[in-house]
């Protein structure tokens, strides 16, 4: 706390702002409006502001910084341009629910010209995208304008929040009375013992209760792990809740419950007569295209309450954070009577999942790697505290269907904004925030394409992390949703890139796994490339010929969804050109 009257640049009470709220990076481009900013940021001893080749990984490493640590993921960018191209990674954090302050400069307010430098309206811009935008205007409103954006961005469902500095108040001085420290506090509602009793009860009466989680489950994974236990329940998640229930657990059975989910959720869940959701919202990607629908006794826990009944009805709802209500539902569950006998669910999804591996193996990958083969030498070198980031794409279902997360809170993709390009920032982001951890990215070609440069960035900053990049020549995702049903592809084949000579020219160094007998030295030497602090980019000829339960699924899912009169049409579409072939 500094006191008394005195004379400070707002880029000055800003910095205090920061440190005090315990940032430890900022990430951006400097550029005329924020300069001063970047100035103050050069003096601090607790934050460490980091350069990046363009603003959209920016905003993907400040969310993998969130996810990560335990501080807020921040950018400091120009307005304008720094904004529009950090969009999409601040819509990510929006969706998902990932704390993020955006700090840019603004015009000047001490000017009458029209037509400045940057002058757009970013509020328009970013009051839909964001959960507040806040603009300082006075130097006594700078440091209590941080804070309560810190809290707006951290309380509740956490979400980006954005700041406007104009440049006047950055290069000029004004005078502030004091520089207080931030204080936080603990504003999280208290749950509904009634609530917590009727849930546990109804959980507790079913024949086949099921438990479904999410990216709001992850500080909850013991006592998930109790209920489990306690009930026999079989339990799925949705794609980031991978992160959320150990994937190593018996009880574990995979992303989803519906016929895009793998052999062990989809059979495991069919008798379904009651379900615990938690940190879920049941959006499209994790119910396979709304294909996995929940039973009518639903008991739904999440901290947004617009997500309770807004796709499916609950019997019980519950609006909190789930590190109160889940702990609370353990203690009442585990009070009803003794443990279940629940040697026959483990021994079924134990099988399952036997059988859906083995298929996997016995596949003929060519020349090219099988995915299984891949990800069974990646789970044997990663710890169980490493941390695993998928980009979008193909990729992505096969890392959820063929890679067992161990620990909670260290996998995490794109998800309900699924944004492309994602996998190398967020990796950079990661590493930054969690330097004693194993990192390691699942990007496709087709995304490695749109952000790889900020490899520069993580050569720079001398972080050891891998990148494995599935190299096909295509962007696969969409082109088996294409073939499916149209017998061909369209504008999915993508250019072709020396990946050796772009690690060379980036300074990473380079691994090539073009083959099944080249899986094991490769990744040996790739993680010790790592160790040596040092990027890698592994080159991996990935074999896409099989298709993912999920890709199936959802093809299937949106095929039954239509009328009958075109569901015929493009059945017939699909098979003429099947037995004719289709004209290119």
């Amino acid at each position: 706390m500094h006191n008394g009257a005195m004379k400070h640049t707002a880029a000055r009470l800003v910095r205090h702002a920061l440190e005090s709220i315990g940032a430890e990076f900022t990430f951006g481009i400097p550029g005329v409006h924020n300069i001063e900013l970047y100035d103050e940021l050069k003096t601090s001893k607790t934050i460490r502001p980091v350069l990046v080749t363009h603003e959209a990984g920016a905003a993907f490493m400040a969310d993998a910084v969130s996810r990560v640590g335990d501080t807020i993921g921040v950018l400091a960018i120009v307005p304008a341009a720094g904004i529009t191209h950090a969009m999409s990674g601040i819509v990510e954090a929006y969706l998902v629910g990932v704390p993020m302050m955006v700090i840019s400069g603004g015009i000047r307010t001490d000017m009458q010209q029209k037509f400045q430098l940057h002058d757009v309206d970013q509020h328009a811009l970013l009051k839909p995208l964001t959960k507040a935008t806040y603009r300082i205007e006075r130097y006594e409103d700078a440091i209590p304008t941080i804070y309560q954006a810190y809290r707006t961005a951290t309380e509740g469902e956490p979400g980006p929040v954005f700041v406007e500095l104009p440049a006047n108040l950055q290069l000029l001085t004004g005078e502030v009375d004091g520089m207080p420290d931030f204080t936080g506090g603990d504003n999280r509602p208290p749950i509904s013992p009634d609530l917590v009793g009727k849930a546990a009860q109804l959980l507790a009466d079913a024949s086949n209760p099921g438990i479904f989680v999410g990216w709001g489950a992850r500080h909850v994974t013991d006592d998930i792990v109790r209920i489990a236990e306690h009930l026999g329940a079989p339990v799925a998640t949705t794609l980031q809740g991978l992160a959320a229930f150990p994937g190593d657990h018996p009880l574990h059975t995979g992303m989803s419950f519906g016929q895009a989910a793998v052999p062990a959720a989809e059979n495991a869940f069919k008798d379904c007569d009651a379900m615990l959701a938690v940190g879920t919202r049941f959006a499209e990607i994790s119910t396979g295209s709304y294909g996995a629908v929940p039973p009518e006794k639903l008991v739904h826990i999440d901290i947004n309450p617009d997500t309770l009944n807004a796709n499916y009805p609950a019997k019980v709802a519950i609006a909190g954070d789930a590190r109160d209500a889940v702990p609370a539902l353990a203690n009442a569950i585990c009070e009803h009577g003794e443990p279940r006998d629940h040697s026959s669910v483990l021994l079924q999804i134990a099988n399952d999942k036997a059988v859906y591996r083995k298929e996997w193996l016995a596949h003929d990958s060519g020349d090219r790697v099988n995915p299984c083969r891949l990800f069974d030498a990646l789970r044997q070198k990663l710890d169980d505290e490493s941390i695993l980031i998928a980009d979008d794409g193909n990729h992505t279902f096969l890392t959820a269907e063929l890679m067992p997360v161990h620990a909670g809170g260290s996998f995490f993709s794109p998800t309900d904004f699924n944004c492309m390009g994602y996998c190398v920032p967020a990796s950079i982001g990661a590493k930054l925030s969690a330097p004693e951890k194993q990192v390691v990215g699942i990007v496709g070609d087709g995304a490695f394409l749109m952000t790889g440069l900020e490899s520069v960035t993580a050569v720079a900053n001398g972080l050891g992390l891998v990148w494995l990049v599935f190299n096909d020549g295509e962007l696969a995702q969409i082109a088996q949703a294409q073939e499916i049903p149209y017998q061909r592809t369209t504008c999915t084949e993508i250019g072709r890139l020396d990946y050796e000579a772009f690690a060379k020219s980036t300074g990473c160094s380079y691994v090539a796994i073009d083959n099944d007998d080249a899986i094991e030295a490769g990744i040996e030497s790739a993680f010790q490339h790592a160790a040596d602090n040092k990027p890698v980019i592994v080159n991996v000829r990935i074999d896409y010929s099989k298709k993912t339960r999920f890709t199936s699924g959802v093809v299937k899912t949106n095929l039954e969804r239509f009328d009958t009169k075109t569901k015929l049409r493009m059945v017939g579409r699909a098979l003429y050109r099947k037995v004719f072939g289709a004209k290119e």
